[in-house]
């Protein structure tokens, strides 16, 4: 069936003034229980992962590109603006002129054997998306973020994350208590640890935990942690950025898996 289409032209009409909330508060998506997904590609990634948006905005001239108008009429309706009005809720600096609303997921249910990464307060949003898209690659099924971690499905970690979110099981707002639930051994990295990533025996499936960018991976966690190993650093650098750390763990994690 295709879907209804409207032609808006109030910068005041509710639907437009809806999706500027879900784009431009990053924690919208809490309180309204949607998600803005803006552009071709975070759209596709969505819709092959059989997720279904409520409405497609279109600018009047992404209304001439037939590939869009294909993602689009995957909504239940499509509404068309000026793209001025368009621009008026982006938040790019190259708007796309097109985007998805879909519906937030239930919070779905902690998986306690498969392999996860855990998100300690990590603040910046470039560094979750990157995680969670590095999570996505190599094999890792779930990430758990604690309380403080930015917010998982704001605009900046969607982007970052280039459609990884929807191949996850994505649980915010978590506490160290909730990690009890987990079948799985704790790992972390440490400049203190004695044995080298590269060296060590990493269990199958585990979870990774990624600390804090200035403070680490907070005491509590800490201690639940089975094993805690150093990433080699011969260029002398004082540390490494959580995102490339966490590449790091879970490429040598996804790389023992194999040779198993």
């Amino acid at each position: 069936m295709k879907p209804t289409v409207h032609h808006i032209s109030s910068r005041d009409n509710p639907k437009l003034a809806r999706l500027r909330k879900l784009a431009q508060d990053g924690s919208g998506y809490r309180k309204l229980g949607a998600l803005w997904l803006e552009g071709d590609h975070l759209a596709r990634a969505a819709l092959q992962r059989g997720w279904r948006p409520s409405l497609a905005l279109m600018s009047e001239p992404a209304m001439q590109d037939p590939a869009l108008v294909v993602l689009a009429e995957q909504a239940a309706q499509i509404v068309v603006v000026p793209k001025a009005l368009f621009d008026s809720v982006s938040t790019l600096e190259c708007p796309a002129h097109m985007g998805l609303e879909l519906a937030l997921p239930d919070s779905p249910t902690l998986q306690a054997d498969v392999d996860t990464v855990v998100l300690d307060r990590l603040q910046d949003a470039g560094n979750v998306g990157t995680i969670l898209r590095n999570a996505a690659a190599l094999g890792f099924k779930q990430v758990l973020a604690m309380k403080g971690t930015a917010a998982l499905w704001s605009q900046k970690v969607l982007r970052a994350g280039m459609g990884a979110h929807f191949g996850l099981n994505l649980i915010e707002g978590l506490t160290p208590q909730d990690l009890a639930a987990l079948q799985v051994p704790l790992l972390a990295t440490s400049s203190h640890a004695q044995t080298e990533l590269h060296r060590a025996v990493l269990p199958s499936p585990c979870a990774w935990v990624m600390g804090h960018e200035g403070q680490g991976v907070q005491a509590e966690l800490m201690a639940r942690c089975q094993l805690t190993v150093g990433i080699p650093q011969p260029g002398g650098e004082e540390s490494l950025n959580v995102g490339s750390a966490a590449a790091i763990c879970l490429y040598e994690s996804a790389r023992q898996k194999l040779l198993r």
